[in-house]
């Protein structure tokens, strides 16, 4: 199965290399960094230090492009027949333990900011919204762990 992730207007770098981490793991071949996002390099071209110190060459072995807009990534790869899977909290969102991609040659998976999660005309394209139950007093994990709970459950890892 050819996995990629479109990351949605991230802030934090650290989260960003991170993610970067847990891709490389699974098998993603191909991260998209929209908005917001950082990338490995800064606007000269340089490998930024602070990414390297958390990616740890993530970011030499998974391969990633820089998106400026993520819904206009997310409908490219439609076309491209990758079932979308957004990681978000929503009224159509379903339990990530029930989302079932066994029978998909290729799946995207979107996570949103930190704060204001995945964009919403972005969701209204997303085939299926899976969500994280909550158990405790807080209403969300952090975009790396939901991450990474969320990929090795649905992969199957």
């Amino acid at each position: 199965m050819k996995t990629v992730v479109v990351l949605d207007n991230l802030r934090s770098v650290y989260n960003v290399g991170s993610i970067f981490r847990t891709a490389n793991a699974v098998g993603v071949c191909k991260i998209y960094l929209c908005g917001t996002t950082p990338t490995p390099v800064d606007k000269k071209g340089d490998r930024r230090k602070d990414f390297a110190k958390v990616a740890l060459g993530a970011e030499d072995t998974v391969e990633w492009e820089y998106v400026e807009n993520t819904l206009e990534c997310v409908l490219k790869l439609k076309k491209e027949n990758y079932f979308i899977v957004a990681l978000e909290q929503d009224e159509k969102s379903v339990d990530y333990k029930n989302v079932n991609v066994d029978d998909k040659e290729r799946v995207a998976f979107v996570v949103g900011a930190e704060v204001v999660g995945v964009a919403k005309g972005v969701l209204a394209e997303s085939d299926v919204v899976a969500e994280i139950p909550m158990l405790g007093t807080k209403e969300s994990l952090n975009v790396t762990i939901a991450f990474g709970v969320a990929v090795y459950r649905v992969l199957g890892v």
